[in-house]
């Protein structure tokens, strides 16, 4: 068994669902037109994506050849004896190796040779690929197959397996070759995937993207998404076609369009609120714009419609998040279960020393104007401020938190990063700097199907789940009461939609920093600037559930007034 199985069966193989694979295969055989085609499925498993191409061209009457690779031996022995009994006069070669390594990207083009396809590089050769490759992080390859990965395909910094086979299969593309690939949507809009959307834009005129969301199309915990692309050099793509579909919980009450299905939404030419199976869709078409800066390569995956709002938006904003602040993510033990807990009351008299013992915000407790007061978190915090600097503590002065350690010093010392680092056995991987815990802060969810922007000064400390804002000056503070009151709105809860396109299943956001610090803001001198930081002092301060109503309505209003665009007062 292979490294890239065994991680492959660890973490689950998915196999294609026969609509995805139908779907998926009539849309690359659309820009297929020629006879003798060769068609490569570079983890192929039993064959899904295989046979469902080959009956497309079959029904155009366009011959073609099928390769298919794959590490595991006893998927390809299913497929064959499948294909014997339905295929008899289609020539097909299944071989049992590691793709990736089969590839050669340093060498040049060289001819197939269909019968001897185990002694010959496949570079150049193939018309069209349809794929759906493993999902796994490198960082779960281990450090040795991710290191030869990297050099092999030049990949740098952390990526999904997925990367190295879009390289791969590009090097096994013909000129003007078909490339039809389900991934992870991850890559489409976040900091992380530049890399790949770079590697894209250069080596493809991109025909589609459709972004299938939380459609939960097959067993995969992640959002897929396709990919359609003619294998170009120096192509300058401009814009390009694409759909996304999500799964509607927001409790529409307007018209819905019946489907018989994803594919059959999908394949509707209408934009709207489709129902199928009794799961309610919202499904949107439109165009992708290509942007690049000076270090990123930007895609904006937005209507006619959505797009104008949008511009409105940035237009009339002054600054982002991003120019004032930094978003830093909370602390990160390494070891919850030794660390944070709400039941240290329970040990009584042998709970560490109250002082180390420090309120916490978390997942759990955080509310968009409050603290839930059910859930009391604390963290044992082994660090202080001194001087400015991030301290540890002698753990000989507090013999009631040595005790307490000691009884799980195994589990902590087995953090060898930690030890490695020359840190303390004691330590949080990740405790911040103690000194702003007491500064005014604003701090929200990585997680959450709602804005969840909370404002502290109570000096608690922020959970690894969260992310936050400090202020270390009466100016910034004002700044985090209006990044607060837009943050909060159903306006940005929008925003935030569209231009990041990140929801997750059941309706659930990231609110990744890189995120939050491209969230546009007004001018903090205008009017309805001050306007928000007034009604959001409100809303932290006021508990009165028919006030806050009414001073959310009022918060909508402002907010909308300041980007000159129409309030939203609920989402569709």
């Amino acid at each position: 068994m292979t490294k890239v199985e065994t991680l492959i069966k660890q973490t689950g193989a998915t196999f294609t669902p026969s609509g995805l694979a139908e779907f998926l295969s009539e849309k690359i055989v659309e820009h297929l037109d020629d006879k003798d085609l060769t068609i490569l499925d570079p983890a192929c498993g039993e064959g899904a994506l295989l046979d469902s191409i080959s009956k497309q061209l079959d029904v155009k009457n366009i011959s073609h050849k099928l390769i298919g690779y794959d590490s595991n031996r006893n998927y390809l022995n299913t497929y064959k004896q499948s294909f014997k009994k339905n295929n008899k006069s289609i020539s097909l070669s299944l071989i049992n190796e590691d793709f990736l390594e089969s590839i050669e990207p340093e060498k040049s083009q060289l001819e197939l040779s269909f019968e001897k396809m185990n002694e010959s590089n496949i570079n150049n050769s193939i018309d069209a690929i349809i794929a759906n490759p493993p999902y796994v992080r490198t960082q779960i390859l281990g450090s040795d197959y991710a290191q030869i990965l990297s050099k092999k395909f030049n990949l740098k910094g952390r990526v999904d397996l997925y990367y190295p086979f879009l390289i791969a299969m590009t090097h096994a593309l013909k000129k003007d070759g078909i490339l039809g690939v389900i991934t992870s949507n991850r890559y489409l809009l976040t900091k992380s995937g530049n890399s790949v959307r770079k590697f894209l834009e250069e080596n493809y005129e991109i025909l589609e993207i459709i972004d299938l969301g939380d459609t939960k199309l097959f067993d995969a915990a992640v959002l897929p998404a396709i990919f359609i692309g003619k294998k170009k050099e120096n192509f300058k793509n401009t814009q390009t076609k694409f759909s996304k579909i999500y799964q509607e919980l927001n409790g529409y009450k307007g018209d819905l369009f019946p489907a018989n299905g994803v594919y059959d939404i999908l394949s509707n030419p209408k934009n709207g609120y489709f129902v199928a199976n009794d799961k309610r869709y919202k499904k949107s078409s439109g165009e992708i714009k290509f942007f690049k800066t000076s270090k990123e390569n930007i895609w904006t995956l937005l209507s006619k419609e959505e797009a104008k709002w949008i511009e409105s938006i940035n237009s009339n904003s002054k600054n982002t998040v991003g120019d004032y602040f930094k978003v830093r993510v909370g602390i990160k033990t390494t070891a919850d279960k030794v660390f944070i807990s709400d039941k240290w009351q329970e040990m009584g008299s042998e709970a560490p020393e109250k002082e180390l013992l420090r309120d916490l915000i978390s997942q759990q407790n955080i509310k968009t104007w409050n603290l839930c007061d059910k859930i009391k978190l604390k963290v044992l915090y082994p660090h202080f401020s001194k001087n400015g600097k991030k301290e540890t503590i002698i753990l000989s002065k507090f013999p009631k938190a040595k005790n307490y350690l000691e009884l799980h010093k195994t589990v902590l010392e087995n953090r060898k990063y930690l030890i490695d680092a020359g840190r303390k056995w004691f330590e949080l991987w990740v405790p911040q700097n103690p000194l702003f815990w007491k500064m005014s802060k604003l701090v929200f969810p990585d997680i959450s199907s709602e804005p969840r922007f909370y404002f502290d000064e109570s000096g608690k400390i922020v959970n690894g789940n969260c992310y936050w804002i400090v202020a270390q000056n009466e100016e910034e503070k004002e700044l985090l009461f209006l990044i607060q009151g837009v943050a909060n709105s159903k306006l940005m809860t929008k925003y935030h939609d569209l231009m990041f396109n990140n929801k997750l299943y059941s309706g659930k956001r990231r609110y990744f920093s890189q995120y939050v610090q491209k969230y546009p803001l007004p001018d903090i001198k205008s009017k309805q600037a001050q306007k928000i930081i007034d009604i959001s002092k409100l809303l932290n301060s006021n508990n009165d559930e028919f006030e806050k109503t009414k001073l959310i309505e009022k918060l909508e209003i402002a907010v909308a007034k300041a980007f000159k665009v129409s309030p939203i007062f609920n989402l569709d």
